[in-house]
């Protein structure tokens, strides 16, 4: 089948390229290559998922990071993750699988954690806004950034990800009579991609307000524990974002233009 023929060559092409990253390669390439990869951009606050495009040189231009020392780390970091079967390459999976996993795991954990947080800032804010009104700002950029995420997230569960499973079924894009109402793959896609840019743009935001998720010396348990979630949402979304720019959408598309016959 001509997909699973697309899947061997995908998986002959890492192969070759595991042993050769180079600061050349997008950081999308080398975190769909090396997923521990991702752990190491997050401590170098490198982004990785919106910012995927972006070769590991051009990230480091203009900063305190030197591509060299991050290349390092990958390399180290991979040779201690080989033969541990810890983490699952994704390209090796059935979109439809893909699909599963983020809908169960990230999608489920954003709406959870969502409900949580909410609540927790606006305690926050109403005890400690007066002494700290960068609050309000972290406050107004979570809920904006909840709206979109949660609106985001059912678009792509009706129409985006029924649509990418019944295609890889079919080995090919589907009638554009088909009801998605779209009439190629690359339209719907684009949109996804523009709604991860700005939810990156208020993860900064949030993360700038907040000084880099840190406490002041007089927060509360709450302030610190609703800080540490924030933190841990950031992480998460910037996985979540990265296995559909950099992995999901990639692949479907690829499914979409391939040619009929």
């Amino acid at each position: 089948m001509r997909v699973e023929k697309s899947f061997s060559a995908q998986k002959s092409s890492k192969e070759g390229m595991m042993s050769a990253i180079t600061a050349a390669m997008s950081l999308g390439e080398i975190a769909t290559l090396v997923p521990e990869a991702t752990r190491i951009f997050e401590d170098f606050g490198i982004d990785y998922c919106c910012g995927g495009k972006k070769s590991l040189e051009d990230a480091c231009a203009g900063s305190e990071i030197s591509a060299q020392d991050v290349l390092h780390l990958l390399q180290v970091s991979r040779h201690a993750q080989e033969g541990t079967g810890q983490l699952r390459n994704w390209n090796d999976q059935s979109l439809a699988s893909l699909i599963t996993h983020i809908k169960n795991t990230h999608h489920k954990y954003t709406r959870e954690e969502i409900a949580r947080i909410s609540p927790m800032l606006r305690k926050v804010l109403a005890v400690h806004g007066a002494n700290h009104p960068e609050l309000r700002r972290i406050c107004n950029e979570f809920e904006a950034l909840a709206s979109e995420i949660l609106d985001h997230m059912v678009d792509e569960e009706i129409v985006l990800f029924p649509y990418i499973v019944r295609m890889e079924e079919s080995g090919t894009a589907l009638e554009p009579t088909e009801s998605s109402g779209f009439r190629s793959l690359r339209e719907p896609v684009a949109t996804m991609v523009f709604q991860h840019d700005s939810a990156g743009d208020q993860l900064r935001a949030i993360r700038q307000a907040s000084n880099g998720y840190r406490a002041p010396e007089d927060a509360c348990m709450t302030y610190r524990a609703v800080f540490k979630a924030l933190a841990d949402l950031e992480a998460d979304l910037h996985w979540h974002i990265h296995l559909e720019n950099n992995i999901l959408f990639p692949r479907a598309i690829a499914v979409a233009e391939i040619p009929p016959g």
